[in-house]
């Protein structure tokens, strides 16, 4: 299972975070992604704020609850209002975090992460209103494009009640837009309390017009998928070839050579054979004589048998 946000902020302290870490792990959560949301404007080289990941892990092994923390990933979540921005700088933060996600705040924004926008995830906060609908066509495009749009039960925790009503009412509304196609479910939990079991979750979205099936494929295979691609995207050249290991010149150059001069004893040998079984066939004296066609040994063979008679 996989919760690609887990809401993360300067504040955070660490021991906040091995508890939400260790109850994601307790729950099933294999993998997990620590969320920064960005402000504008970007910094021209930005660096991952995150804690390492051995540091806690040593943290965790040296308190008391020793237990196994989930694969942790960096993701950074990018407000975006005006498309026609130019300082969003998505080339440094692609070598600088592990996942990237679009959060749409306009109707103009969601149009062109639906449509033209190279980003993974649309991350939407759904207790807000939003100034537009969600329409099928372009959430069907996005879909089609392999873009995946992002349902934080968190947000439905810890908002009101007007906020709750807003949640279900956007999330119906995107189900029915994107036909429970390509949803990624996630937690955006700020504190260990804010996280859910994953049938939990799906049990929930159900009684809102998700499949059961759609929504277990939101916590496995669709995650997935978009982990892997973006780790393709950025150890590969062009999301198509994965450089694994680089030969040494030396080692081939050796290589060449051996075959070389295997190649130049094996050719001599094998003209020597052919020789051999020419000569094999040759007889001693067909070298000196010409060979003579049938119509010249019958001629000679008559000739011979006219000057017997003579003779006598």
């Amino acid at each position: 299972m996989y919760d690609l946000n887990i809401a993360w902020s300067p504040s955070t302290t660490q021991d906040q975070l091995i508890q939400t870490l260790t109850l994601a792990s307790s729950l099933g959560y294999a993998t997990v992604a620590l969320n920064h949301t960005l402000e504008l404007p970007f910094p021209s080289a930005p660096v991952a704020p995150f804690p390492s990941t051995a540091t806690l892990t040593s943290s965790s092994s040296s308190s008391t609850s020793s237990k196994k923390l989930p694969n942790i990933l960096h993701r950074a979540t990018l407000p975006l209002s005006d498309p026609a921005a130019s300082n969003y700088r998505l080339t440094s933060l692609v070598a600088a975090y592990d996942l990237l996600a679009i959060r749409p705040l306009t109707e103009k924004a969601f149009q062109t992460a639906c449509l033209t926008l190279d980003m993974p995830i649309i991350s939407l906060d759904f207790s807000q209103h939003f100034p537009f609908f969600f329409r099928p066509k372009p959430c069907m495009a996005a879909v089609a494009r392999g873009v995946r749009f992002e349902v934080c039960y968190g947000q439905a925790l810890t908002a009101d009640q007007r906020g709750r009503a807003t949640f279900i009412g956007n999330v119906t509304n995107l189900v029915r837009a994107t036909r429970g196609r390509g949803i990624i479910l996630s937690s955006e939990a700020k504190e260990a309390l804010s996280l859910r079991a994953p049938a939990d979750v799906v049990n929930l979205l159900n009684v809102w017009g998700l499949p059961s099936e759609q929504g277990v494929l939101g916590f496995g295979a669709i995650p997935r998928s978009v982990v892997v691609n973006e780790g393709i995207k950025r150890s590969g050249f062009r999301g198509v070839i994965d450089v694994v290991q680089v030969a040494k010149k030396d080692i081939q150059d050796g290589a060449n050579d051996g075959q070389n001069t295997t190649s130049a004893e094996q050719q001599p040998q094998g003209k020597k054979n052919k020789n051999k079984d020419q000569n094999q066939k040759r007889k001693p004296g067909d070298q000196d004589s010409p060979q003579l066609s049938k119509r010249q040994v019958k001629k000679m063979k008559l000739a011979a048998r006219g000057a017997a008679p003579e003779k006598k």
